[in-house]
């Protein structure tokens, strides 16, 4: 049923959105859309040796963009490149291959498991994620350019 994947805690994370608005300065932001249902998450990253140093973002999303969100700002300062960009094929791999969800400090995660048998509110559930691969992703592409002279 669709209440399952409406559970508590979806409905307790996505009233208590941590980091919620912009970053003055960010090193890179991006902006995730799903045609779908309407959504989208706009996110402001800082990094330093790649490493997350700072975040913000703005949510426009159903309960499960917003509670994904709501993991993510959680946990994201501290978090690796390289950590992000897994957790974002381990979530993708848990709504699409029936893959298991994350653990550790992503282990709230598990809760939006039950999502997996709605195909159409994956991309709710993603955007987060691909928004912040994507500011990685711009942040490293600035690194390798050569400095102006």
């Amino acid at each position: 049923m669709l209440n399952d994947i409406y559970n508590k805690r979806i409905i307790e994370l996505a009233g208590n959105i941590p980091r919620l608005g912009r970053l003055p300065a960010p090193d890179a932001s991006a902006t995730a859309h799903s045609k779908l249902c309407g959504s989208t998450v706009k996110v402001d990253l800082a990094m330093e040796d790649g490493v997350i140093t700072d975040f913000a973002h703005e949510v426009k999303a159903c309960a499960l963009g917003q509670a994904s969100s709501s993991i993510m700002a959680s946990h994201v300062v501290g978090s690796t490149a390289d950590e992000l960009r897994a957790l974002r094929e381990t979530v993708r791999r848990m709504l699409k291959e029936n893959g298991k969800p994350p653990q550790g400090k992503w282990a709230d995660i598990a809760y939006l498991e039950p999502v997996r048998d709605y195909k159409a509110r994956h991309a709710s559930t993603m955007l987060t994620f691909d928004a912040v691969v994507d500011a990685i992703g711009q942040i490293e592409a600035k690194q390798k350019q050569p400095a102006s002279a």
